[in-house]
């Protein structure tokens, strides 16, 4: 789905996380992201994969990686999800789709045979220079973090 691939230069954006805080990507040039797009907070495979991403942090933050979750849920709902599932990382939320369709993973989706626009779940590995690393559509939601590392 996405237009990025892999030696792409990641597209820069500047948004307030979960938490109140400034994510500015230009901050994190000479850092590893990993960013990971998912359709909506508190739903069965977001859940699996933001916990799964969760218990493996110690491990991701250790291999020297920031993680950020994007979603087009409110601040509100980042909130409840976060401290629901004690998460560790931060939330960006996306209303407007601006971080979202700059990474391209905005578009059709089938489910149950009914076609709509919502967010293709992806994730984007992004190298010290700013550079795609490698991009991720096929996601495990129970098993992310060792597609990651």
């Amino acid at each position: 789905m996405t237009h990025l691939n892999a030696g792409d230069k990641a597209p820069d954006f500047t948004a307030t996380d979960h938490n109140g805080n400034t994510i500015d990507s230009k901050l994190f040039l000479g850092r590893k992201v990993v960013i990971y797009f998912y359709p909506k907070d508190d739903t069965p495979g977001c859940t699996a994969e933001a916990c799964n991403l969760r218990d493996n942090y110690s491990e991701l933050i250790n291999k020297g990686y920031v993680l950020l979750g994007v979603s087009p849920d409110n601040i509100v709902s980042h909130q409840k999800f976060a401290t629901k599932y004690n998460l560790p990382f931060p939330l960006i939320p996306d209303p407007d789709k601006l971080i979202i369709k700059s990474f391209g993973v905005w578009g059709p989706k089938k489910f149950m045979g009914r076609t709509y626009d919502g967010v293709n779940r992806t994730t984007f590995i992004i190298d010290e220079t700013g550079m795609i690393e490698k991009v991720i559509s096929q996601v495990d939601t129970k098993n992310h973090a060792s597609q990651i590392l």
